[in-house]
């Protein structure tokens, strides 16, 4: 997987999908190619390995042309990078597939293809759709609809596809399945492609298929089939987006747009991970069964904003798994001289994939294990997929918040959270730790995310107000309970980053323990406030902190039963939210909070001082 584009047009397609492709670049990739139906009614390909350009220097030399045609660029998964695992896929030089998603019964379909004759060319799973399109138009008479819909009920798992076929040489087909495919309609032509930001160039108007359905593209018609096979009618949407837009398309700073991206992040990081009620564990890899099979205990190695991540997932596989878990700073880990224990999982998260001490954790991980012999393996949750964290990992999962600018990371620790939820569910199901009962919950609360984020995000006037609080304050202090206290730290370190004001996290319950001293009406504290069973404790905490004349600032579950008093202003920014959903929502009024105190402070909120998007040094 990485990014489809496709198109039917009067005019040669070849330009349109370059720079399709060069505009789905942010999402990373490893290879890049292109298949047209050409003048003569053949499907002639071009693939490279690396960047775009290596593909744009083998159409210099070997040009192409053709008025329907699809396009990729190619994260590996199933095959290592290399000509033969890159996207477009043709069998028989009669049918040319791009795929993103996993299928995760291709190796039957292999074996029986290859008892059918059929050879195969490439490490992937994408290339036993093509094979399987190719049998289908034998049986459908060339007819490219019938033969993909016949072909979509033999796979199982989550894609998105673009087909196209000489013998049906006027139809490009699209099936969006777990994974995400838009329409682009022109005059007298149709595109495809992975999300709107590839097509701004020749189109603003935009169909999103629902999940299950199937287009057939033709110049001069549009057809949408659903799950059922029945004709159906999806809306055409115009995007807001346009190619001279500001990048920060209308926002103050990029910060501010990218917290309000989050619910569609949310959806991209899902999407081809889920299908149904279910994870798809094969969404780690195609040998995550077998690697999550032998695993006895779990340790997250991060930095920053990653590592508060990796410390709500150490509550939630203790928790919910009864998996012991550990997560420690990275530069903290590489120089204590850990001791490592056979059949753990290391989990390296990083936004950039660059962090210099993440990658010497992994480093230091990879040679202790070859000299010992330990089984050890290594996963990467990474937004960045040609990272070098990525590439030394054994399996990867890519969180697909896209581009981040801002320094203080917003979407991408969201992203990573609900990575790691996914991880929880994968291990859980493997080890069977997990019912598919419970399972089937937890998919349905991630599910949900995207709408309980827009639910935190329209308390945003309210937390403006409260930032009014903070201006002239140089301290702040931040609670949490289990799972929150993460939050809290996150929170924390989202003032101080781009504010200025020192903030500090503390576990609720070690008020007593010495941070109650500093309690006075010149200290805000800001609480995270779930409705969990650690609720009444909380309270209890919070009555101390009331007691000694604090300013209070709370975040809550709207049945946590908190209401807002003088001195006590209470934020009902979730409700209905459940173990794994509630420390997701609640962090979201914390950014916005420190995202307001710093702009009335005046500060940079994008580039703060002394901080790096990306930190490649010790």
């Amino acid at each position: 997987m990485c990014g489809i584009v496709g198109g039917i047009a009067e005019r040669n397609v070849v330009p349109i999908l370059l720079e399709g492709l060069r505009r789905l670049e942010y999402r990373g990739y490893d290879s890049a190619g292109l298949a047209v139906i050409d003048a003569q009614g053949r499907i002639a390909r071009r693939r490279a390995v690396g960047k775009i350009a290596a593909l744009e220097e083998k159409l210099q030399a070997e040009p192409l042309s053709g008025q329907i045609g699809i396009a990729h660029t190619r994260w590996a998964t199933h095959g290592v990078p290399a000509e033969q695992n890159a996207h477009p896929h043709v069998c028989n030089q009669r049918v040319a597939v791009v795929h993103n998603g996993i299928i995760e019964n291709y190796q039957t379909l292999r074996e029986q293809q290859r008892a059918a004759g059929y050879r195969f060319t490439s490490d992937t799973d994408t290339e036993v759709i093509a094979h399987a399109v190719d049998a289908a138009l034998s049986a459908h008479g060339g007819d490219l609809k019938a033969a993909v819909q016949a072909v979509t009920r033999e796979l199982e798992g989550a894609y998105a596809l673009g087909v196209i076929a000489n013998d049906d040489p006027e139809t490009l087909v699209a099936v969006r399945c777990g994974s995400p495919l838009v329409i682009g309609v022109g005059i007298g032509e149709y595109f495809i492609a992975s999300d709107v930001s590839a097509l701004l160039p020749v189109t603003q108007e935009f169909i999103f298929l629902d999940d299950g359905d199937l287009a057939v593209l033709r110049r001069d018609a549009l057809a949408i089939y659903d799950a059922a096979g029945a004709q159906v009618e999806r809306p055409v949407k115009a995007s807001s987006l346009s190619l001279c837009a500001v990048e920060l398309d209308g926002h103050r700073h990029f910060m501010h747009k990218e917290i309000h991206e989050q619910p569609q992040a949310v959806s991209d990081t899902l999407e081809g991970r889920i299908a149904g009620d279910q994870v798809l564990v094969e969404a780690f890899g195609p040998e995550a069964r077998s690697v999550f099979a032998e695993v006895e205990r779990v340790q997250i190695v991060a930095c920053g904003t990653s590592y508060h991540a990796g410390l709500t997932a150490r509550y939630w596989l203790e928790d919910i798994l009864r998996l012991p878990c550990g997560a420690e700073v990275a530069s903290e880990f590489r120089y204590r001289n850990p001791v490592l224990q056979d059949n753990t999982l290391f989990v390296f998260i990083s936004q950039s994939g660059e962090t210099a001490d993440t990658l010497a954790a992994m480093e230091q991980v990879r040679a202790e294990r070859d000299s010992q012999g330990l089984n050890l393996p290594m996963l990467a949750i990474c937004n960045v997929p040609e990272s070098s964290l990525t590439r030394g990992a054994d399996l990867t999962l890519l969180t697909h918040a896209g581009p981040e600018i801002g320094v203080a990371s917003t979407k991408a620790f969201t992203t990573q959270l609900v990575a790691l939820a996914l991880l929880l569910v994968s291990l859980g199901k493997v080890q069977q730790r997990l019912s598919p009962e419970r399972e089937a919950r937890i998919v349905a609360g991630l599910k949900k995310l995207p709408r309980l984020i827009e639910g935190a995000l329209v308390h945003e006037p309210q937390l403006e107000a409260l930032a009014r609080i903070f201006v002239d304050k140089h301290n702040a202090l931040f609670l949490g309970r289990g799972t929150h206290y993460p939050i809290a730290m996150e929170g924390a370190l989202k003032l101080k980053e781009i504010s200025y004001i020192h903030a500090e996290a503390y576990p609720a319950g070690e008020l007593k323990h010495g941070p109650l001293a500093l309690v006075d009406e010149n200290l805000p504290i800001v609480a995270v406030a779930p409705a969990d069973d650690l609720l009444e404790k909380l309270k209890s905490n919070l009555q101390e902190v009331r007691a000694r004349g604090g300013r209070m600032i709370i975040i809550a579950d709207e049945r946590a039963g908190i209401a807002s008093e003088p001195g006590l202003e209470v934020v009902p920014a979730a409700t209905h939210v459940g173990r794994i959903t509630a420390p997701i929502t609640l962090n979201i009024p914390l950014q916005l909070l420190a995202y307001h105190v710093a702009v009335l402070r005046g500060t940079d909120v994008d580039r703060p001082r002394n901080l790096a998007k990306s930190v490649t040094v010790e």
